[in-house]
């Protein structure tokens, strides 16, 4: 190796250190001032996804009536058949109970 001296400025070599510094911080500001919009946008649509899970909600609640209104109305219809089977089935059997037991002369 040879022994070269270089000489600069100490005020030169301050500038461009603090130059460097200086764009160092422009850039990070400027990464900090992104990620501040990303999350502001991101708030914001954490907010539209809370209302939409209400209004989802919403909905699922009046589904949920719908589908008891539809099962009372089921069970209704359904003991009104039963019956009325109930009721055809005891006349077939009076029916055949008297052509059995009473038969005609």
């Amino acid at each position: 190796m040879s022994n070269e001296t270089v000489t600069y400025s100490l005020e030169a070599v301050l500038t461009r250190i603090e130059g460097k510094i200086d764009s160092y911080q422009k850039d990070v500001s400027q990464k900090f001032d992104k990620i501040d919009e990303r999350l502001t946008k991101l708030e914001i649509g954490q907010s539209e996804l809370k209302g939409d899970i209400k209004a989802l909600d919403s909905k699922l609640i009046e589904t949920d009536k719908r589908i008891n209104d539809l099962n009372g109305r089921l069970n209704i219809t359904s003991n009104a058949f039963l019956g009325i089977v109930g009721i055809l089935v005891t006349g077939i059997l009076g029916i055949l109970a008297k052509i059995v037991f009473f038969p005609n002369p």
